[in-house]
């Protein structure tokens, strides 16, 4: 694999005059590339620019970088936008960034022209340094930038650029500037006292954040809401915790899951423990109902706590109109998906038993070890928090933290403005099979 070359005299050159000069190069190796070179120079002339490293975390690019304890809702986001702001205004004013020729998936040993292209590319977004030069071949420093741009951008962080690396490599940066606008309203928003202590759910990063005195202390991974069934933004209390909680399905799912799918199997109610009630309380036998027509969803559907429930071990409440929460699940490869908008509005939460351990430790008699051990009867318990924690469900698909650290994620529901930033589309083809289970 060959390395960046330099000339000679590089070292008698000035980092500026190297970098033009490369990407000159690069240029002349790519067709139609040649308004990356015109935006690479641009950028580094801009008034009030001053050094790369000035602009870009280029001293330390890599996934480490990105991460940070700096919560979403905070003061310094809204200041480290502002700032990210002006410098994607920039890159837009100079020309923008190149767009990656997608024939072929480029990662660590390849050899193409097109990695000249990935590296002005990831150059002007502040992920590879300038001193890394424009050779076609994919090597370490092209490695470590195509991380760190795939950690921004909420993508597994593995080097290998192919669909979504591409999707995301190749929204024009007159976009994203205008994703950042839509979401710096957003976080202003949010920008007064939020509590000593609270959650925020961002939906389309399917993330959770637990918040203490200005830090992140936990973070964990989520499945939110499908496009169809979306879940709702909000602003609530956590009041209540539910251990082995009993499932009561709602109209919505009887309607929409429960009756296909006791059309295609009768005895699905059965093998997950779903009873159903009468509004007296009697309970009726599945055989009883007319699963062609919509009777059932005049009936009270309840599934047993135990190992099928559909929130597994814990339930998490907060007083809210559109009757979600956060719950545990049994689904737990979910969280593994890259897409993970799963659900019918709830959200489920891995690792979901720190967090209810940090919830509940004003409580007295409840700390994990008790947590644990109640979980383990499969037996009915609530705990409620003598000081409610303030939760708030969000929509923020981008955010800096660090100015130079910018974040950006799947449009999944359509709500800033361009299609071009809802890349994962979800919708089911028509005549698609029904799913075997309930997206709860």
């Amino acid at each position: 694999m060959t390395k960046p070359t330099k000339g000679t005299d590089s070292r008698a050159m000035s980092r500026r005059k190297f970098f033009a000069g490369a990407a000159a190069a690069g240029a002349a190796m790519i067709p139609g590339v040649g308004h990356a070179q015109s935006a690479l120079e641009g950028l580094l002339s801009a008034p009030r620019r001053g050094n790369w490293n000035d602009q870009f975390d280029t001293r330390g690019s890599s996934t480490v970088k990105v991460a940070s304890n700096e919560p979403v809702f905070s003061p310094n986001t809204v200041a480290s936008m502002q700032q990210a702001l002006e410098t994607y205004r920039q890159i837009v004013g100079a020309g923008g960034w190149p767009m990656v020729p997608d024939q072929a998936k480029l990662q660590l040993g390849v050899d193409h022209p097109a990695v000249s292209t990935l590296r002005q590319r990831l150059m002007v977004s502040g992920d590879l340094s300038q001193s890394a030069g424009m050779s076609t071949a994919f090597d370490s420093y092209v490695d470590t930038a195509a991380k760190r741009f795939q950690t921004r951008h909420g993508l597994p962080g593995d080097g290998v650029i192919s669909t979504y690396s591409f999707k995301a490599l190749n929204v024009p940066a007159d976009i994203r500037l205008g994703q950042l606008q839509t979401n710096i309203v957003r976080l202003q928003a949010m920008s007064g006292p939020l509590g000593d202590r609270f959650v925020m759910v961002n939906i389309p990063a399917a993330t959770i954040e637990a918040v203490e005195n200005g830090r992140v202390v936990q973070r964990h991974t989520a499945v939110v809401g499908k496009i169809d069934r979306q879940t709702p933004i909000l602003n609530s209390k956590i009041t209540n915790l539910n251990l082995n909680p009993y499932w009561h399905a709602p109209v919505s799912i009887v309607r929409k899951d429960i009756i296909p799918l006791m059309q295609k199997d009768p005895q699905y109610l059965a093998k997950n423990d779903i009873h159903i009630f009468a509004p007296d309380g009697s309970e009726i036998p599945p055989e009883q109902i007319n699963w062609n027509t919509e009777e059932a969803t005049r009936y009270l559907f309840r599934q047993n706590p135990g190992k099928n429930n559909a929130m597994s071990s814990v339930k998490i409440n907060f007083p809210n109109e559109h009757a979600v929460y956060m719950h545990d699940t049994p689904q737990q490869s979910l969280f593994s998906k890259l897409l993970r908008f799963e659900s019918s509005g709830c959200v489920r939460v891995q690792n979901v038993r720190d967090l209810v351990v940090w919830l509940a430790r004003d409580v007295p008699g409840w700390d994990r070890q008790r947590i644990e051990q109640v979980i383990g009867t499969r037996e009915r318990q609530d705990i409620d928090l003598s000081n409610p924690v303030p939760v708030y469900f969000t929509y923020i698909s981008a955010w800096a933290t660090d100015p130079s650290v910018v974040q950006f994620r799947d449009d999944i529901y359509h709500r800033d403005g361009s299609e071009l930033l809802a890349m994962n589309e979800q919708t089911a083809p028509a005549g698609m099979a029904v799913a075997e289970e309930i997206p709860y």
